[in-house]
This record gives C-alpha cells, structure tokens and sequence, in this order.
C-alpha cells in the first residue's frame, strides 16, 4: 500500500486534493510502523475470568514536526498517540549554500524516558534533521528518538547515519541521489509546496 500512494506522490500529474489524501493516508501507515518503535516493558494484567501476560510502553511519545512539510505527518501522528506533546522547529535552507538556518522552536520540557517521533517528508541532504537532533540533543539521548520521514537520499541517510549512528530512521522509501539543487532524485518535487498548494 505504501508503494501505491508513494506512487501517487511522485506522479507529476497528481492534484494537490488527491496529494494531501495520499500525504495523510501514507502518514497514517508510518504513524503504526513508528509505533513498534516505542520502548515496551512486559506486565500482567487482570482480565474478568484470570490474568494475562501483556506488554505496556514505558515513558511519553513526544511529537516533534519540522516546518512546514512536517506538518503533513502530524494529524495522523495525533491521531494514533493523542496524549502525546507536540513540539515545532521552523527551519529554512538557503537555496544557495543549502545550509539549513533554525528560524523558530518551541520544544516541550523533555523527560529522561520520553520517546521523540521527529518528523520530516523529506530527507534530501538531511541538514535540517541534523540540526534539530543537535537541538534535540541537549535535553534527551538521540537513541530515544526516531526521524520519520517519506523520502529519502542516500546521500542524506549517509550523514545522518555517520552524525547520529543510534538515531532511528523510518521512511517509506529512499532514492539514490541529489541534484545541483539538492532535490531528491527521481523524488517527488517539492513536498511543501505540493501539500500546501503553492508550487
């Protein structure tokens, strides 16, 4: 199912209704992978007829989106996890030296067993994950947190990996390369401006 509406997202032709319900049905699929991610202690509990073995998840699941893209992902990350605080970083990338430049945060006061769910469609040089795990970083240990995204390059994925080797990472698929403009390629175009209507 992933593969179909992945597909749907590349397909120039795609109209921004039908890229939104593609964008929110996919996230609703990532939002139950991501799950399997939350750290779990076995328990028992009391059932009407007996009792019975079970498994509960240990410490908050915080919500944190990258804008605006990331916005994209959050309702079906509420949805499932609807307790969860949410936090918001605004970064921007320089179309010229494609430097990733933190223009806004508002992070919620983390606690030592809380879980991070990061969120970001798309992974292209993967500076702007970067520099929010380093924001991230100096309140909680970046094995507590998993970037979840739609697409990805592996060129991105490899210096996310070297910066954060114990980050997890979640997207449902990755593409080979970049091009002079740092877009993904083959990829999808521009994830925000498609969502949000505005390309």
């Amino acid at each position: 199912m992933k593969d179909i509406l992945l597909t749907k997202l590349r397909r120039q032709e795609t109209p921004c209704e039908e890229f939104r319900a593609a964008t929110l049905e996919l996230a609703e699929l990532l939002a139950a992978d991501a799950a399997q991610c939350i750290p779990s202690k076995r328990t028992r509990v009391t059932t009407p007829l007996s009792s019975a073995a079970g498994v509960v998840p240990v410490g908050r699941v915080v919500l944190v989106a990258i804008l605006r893209a990331g916005l994209s992902l959050l309702p079906a990350f509420m949805k499932l996890f609807p307790g969860s605080p949410i936090g918001i970083f605004g970064i921007r990338r320089d179309e010229v030296t494609k430097e990733p430049h933190l223009y806004y945060e508002n992070i919620p006061a983390l606690l030592p067993d809380d879980h991070i769910f990061l969120l970001d469609p798309m992974i292209a040089t993967a500076g702007s994950v970067i520099l929010a795990l380093e924001h991230l970083g100096v309140h909680i240990s970046p094995s507590q947190i998993t970037v979840v995204g739609v697409l990805a390059a592996t060129p991105g994925m490899q210096k996310l990996k070297h910066r954060f080797p114990v980050v997890r990472t979640l997207v449902a698929a990755e593409d080979p390369e970049l091009d002079s403009r740092a877009f993904i390629v083959p990829g999808l175009g521009d994830f925000g401006d498609r969502f949000f209507g505005t390309d």
